[in-house]
């Protein structure tokens, strides 16, 4: 059986039990691991904030001709992604003297242009390496499916030994398949979670900075 397997496993290059596999499959998770904490940290803790209650402190500093304050608050969270656009939007309007809707606009989309690249960063990778990881899984299970039905077919192996090399086939191909599950569908859950809020955290911009700018100019 041993040396049958050997053989077998030796023409394709990989281990006998499909660990191989399961180590391209470990290393995926491994990527896709990094990424998700990397992206959950910038997402949910650097780039977020409370957009309504932010942007009402925002309009009632903007409405009241305090245009200055309203800076400074957006300077102590720039490093978050709404008040990042919004000092910028404010910026351009507390430096013209008299009212460029144009120029305001054009500083917030400069704005807009560099956040949103940052926030989407990195994300697509973890739907990639969820399925990369589901497809080498699948690699694995043909491998274990190749070992069975080759057992079955070599001549000058007792039945006995057939079997025991047909049950050893069929067992690396549902470790693999497993496996490659076990990294595929947590990673497509936060990979799902991440875009969500992503998405979210760009359409409260979009929201917000129309109405700021249309508040900016109905005030100048």
């Amino acid at each position: 059986m041993g040396l049958f397997l050997d053989q077998f496993g030796t023409s394709f290059g990989l281990s006998q039990d499909g660990s191989m596999y399961m180590y391209f499959i470990a290393l995926f998770g491994a990527i896709a691991a990094a990424i998700a904490i990397e992206r959950i940290y910038y997402i949910v803790v650097r780039s977020n904030v409370n957009a309504d209650k932010f942007m009402a402190e925002i309009r009632k500093l903007v409405a009241g001709g305090n245009m200055e304050r309203a800076i400074e608050l957006c300077e102590k969270g720039k490093l978050k992604a709404l008040p990042f656009v919004v000092l910028r939007g404010l910026k351009r309007a507390n430096e013209s003297e008299t009212l460029d809707f144009r120029a305001i606009q054009n500083a917030v989309d400069e704005g807009t242009l560099e956040v949103i690249p940052k926030l989407k960063e990195r994300t697509n990778y973890l739907s990639m390496l969820a399925n990369v990881a589901t497809l080498t899984g699948l690699m694995g299970t043909i491998y274990g499916l190749i070992l069975s039905f080759a057992a079955v077919a070599a001549p000058g192996i007792p039945e006995s030994e057939k079997s025991k090399l047909l049950a050893s086939g069929i067992s690396t191909a549902m470790n693999t398949t497993i496996f490659g599950l076990m990294v595929a569908i947590p990673t497509l859950i936060v990979y799902t979670y991440i875009a969500n809020r992503t998405s979210k955290i760009i359409d409260e911009m979009d929201e917000h900075l129309v109405k700021l700018i249309n508040l900016i100019t109905g005030n100048r």
